[in-house]
């Protein structure tokens, strides 16, 4: 789990993921891919198999949710915008780093102790709009001699630990280094396996601001079929979900169903058959309430054969989340059976409507 833990205390947010990208190209240099970036930053690596073609695209994104500096008050206190959706009732109190031209800050999201909270401020959810970073400053001069300018991304602060269960691993961004780390891990598999097609895997940038380096990556890869690998919604705590929601530990997550995608079935019901034939577990989910760079891979040219696969995730879009170790094993399992699938006829089948 070294990799992923460098990954997701990694700083990335959106328009700014060099750390990450740079960790990436480091591990598919590891296995001489060839590598590629399009003109928005989305980096991937090309290794051929035992044929030029079907070309399978496996792509995470490399960015995080996060913040921007957008004011710096006359006391020294930084105003902020996200990057990325954000509930504002998980940011007060929380600890950020400021990544400056030549160094990084830690802040504190500001909040008021109860002794001097109205009645009426008891029961408000405070806007991100009134919200503040303090860096210890005293003045919006020293704040600019320090090197704090707006424009500097903000990135929340958590540490990768792995909980006493040996499975379930705490650590920011795992939305979506996860998927970062699938993309690296399979083609690093596929080294020493034999695979009918070349496989391109990487990561793309942007995504949580509007799936951004989705739409021009393709331009870069030229996919045959293509996989959006990212984490999905676990709805596993008290008083959530039901028995058919996503959960920790229950195996990979298949989407079927999200507001920017329906996959291709043919696709989707492949991998369904593998999993089974190979005895890895898988989850099914459908949500409403967001979508991935799928959304935007499956529609490039006269379309693309995608699907989503990923893993369940808790507290995703806050300073923390969770996922299970177990899940992102079985996940690139499938992955790697998948890919060992898909030869030129098979793929031509996937888009064979008469």
């Amino acid at each position: 789990m070294r990799l992923l833990q460098e990954l997701t205390e990694a700083k990335g947010v959106s328009g700014y993921e060099q750390e990450v990208r740079d960790i990436m190209y480091r591990e598919l240099k590891k296995v001489d891919a060839v590598i590629q970036t399009d003109h928005l930053g989305s980096i991937f690596g090309e290794k051929q198999g035992g044929s030029a073609t079907p070309r399978i695209m496996l792509a995470g994104h490399l960015d995080e949710v996060g913040f921007m500096v957008t004011e710096i008050t006359k006391q020294g206190y930084l105003r902020f915008t996200p990057l990325g959706g954000w509930w504002e009732q998980v940011l007060l109190s929380q600890r950020v780093s400021i990544v400056g031209e030549n160094r990084v800050f830690t802040g504190v999201i500001g909040s008021k102790p109860p002794h001097i909270l109205t009645a009426e401020e008891r029961n408000k959810v405070y806007p991100m709009r009134e919200m503040f970073i303090d860096v210890g400053a005293h003045s919006d001069e020293q704040v600019k001699e320090w090197g704090i300018r707006v424009g500097d991304p903000v990135i929340p602060i958590c540490p990768f630990e792995i909980l006493p269960d040996n499975d379930t691993i705490l650590a920011k961004a795992l939305d979506n280094r996860v998927g970062c780390y699938l993309a690296a891990e399979v083609i690093n598999q596929l080294k020493v396996e034999n695979h009918p097609n070349t496989i391109i895997a990487g990561a793309t940038v942007q995504e949580e601001v509007g799936l951004r380096g989705a739409t021009t990556a393709p331009y870069q890869v030229d996919p045959d079929v293509a996989f959006a690998l990212d984490v999905g919604v676990a709805e596993d705590g008290p008083g959530a979900g039901g028995d058919n929601k996503a959960k920790l530990g229950k195996g990979p997550l298949i989407t079927f169903l999200d507001a920017t995608m329906i996959p291709n079935i043919k696709l989707r019901n492949l991998v369904i058959e593998i999993a089974e034939k190979k005895n890895i577990p898988y989850q099914v989910d459908t949500m409403m309430g967001g979508g991935t760079d799928a959304g935007r891979f499956h529609l490039f040219r006269r379309g693309v054969p995608s699907l989503v696969i990923g893993v369940a995730a808790r507290y995703i879009h806050s300073h923390v989340s969770m996922v299970s170790k177990q899940d992102v094993e079985n996940a690139v399992r499938l992955l790697v059976e998948v890919v060992k699938e898909l030869d030129e006829e098979r793929v031509k089948g996937l888009t064979r409507y008469t």
